[in-house]
């Protein structure tokens, strides 16, 4: 069966928004400034700032005024319990299954936090399986990362398709390697990297898998 590789993080499921709302919620039990959510937002950088940065961030502004244990509770399970599916995500993944592909989400991010996520949406239940940077000790643009999703399930890359709002981690991962196909998930942005391309792109990612998943078996 070919192989659909799908991001977590923005693609599956709305990080940002999850995390928007969990910043908020944040601030207001603190009593922190409400202002302060366009800072706290930028010093996330929409996921992509390492954990220990961001805690570092909140105690350098705030201080005392936040324990340490309300950072951790917020940075390890405040978006994980607010993360909702993209629209129409669980339906375009379960005709993908139903036509016979297998899919495996590729995510970076910490294992508990991420299997939260797939868990708490429901996604654990449609796909096949998933592979968490932590978990395997590489990232994503790395190829190895794409290459242990594949075998976990015993898949080949060859054919293989990868869905992504990320250009760097997950259109550049995928033009590395041979015989992987991408489509970016560009919630309306332009593609501006002049490195690499995706061989298409969706505003969003029912229309992402439901494009890979109506391409003819002989263009693969």
């Amino acid at each position: 069966m070919p192989l659909l590789m799908i991001d977590l993080d923005n693609t599956l499921v709305d990080r940002d928004a999850a995390f928007r709302e969990a910043a908020r919620a944040f601030l207001a039990t603190g009593g922190l400034p409400v202002d302060d959510l366009a800072w706290l937002l930028s010093v996330d950088a929409g996921g992509y700032a390492p954990r220990e940065d961001v805690a570092r961030a909140l105690v350098g502004r705030y201080g005392e005024t936040v324990s340490g244990a309300a950072v951790r509770e917020f940075l390890d399970r405040g978006a994980a319990d607010r993360v909702v599916p993209a629209p129409g995500v669980r339906e375009a993944l379960g005709g993908a299954v139903g036509a016979g592909w297998t899919c495996v989400i590729v995510t970076n991010g910490r294992v508990a936090q991420q299997e939260a996520k797939i868990r708490r949406t429901g996604l654990d239940g449609i796909v096949h399986g998933w592979v968490v940077s932590e978990a395997v000790g590489c990232s994503k643009p790395a190829p190895e990362i794409f290459r242990a999703a594949a075998a976990t399930l015993g898949a080949t890359l060859r054919g293989a398709w990868m869905i992504g709002d990320s250009p760097h981690a997950d259109i550049a991962g995928a033009a590395a390697l041979d015989g992987v196909r991408s489509v970016w998930v560009s919630a309306g942005r332009p593609w501006t990297d002049g490195t690499c391309r995706p061989t298409h792109i969706t505003d969003d990612t029912a229309s992402a898998i439901s494009y890979v998943v109506g391409r003819p078996v002989d263009a693969l």
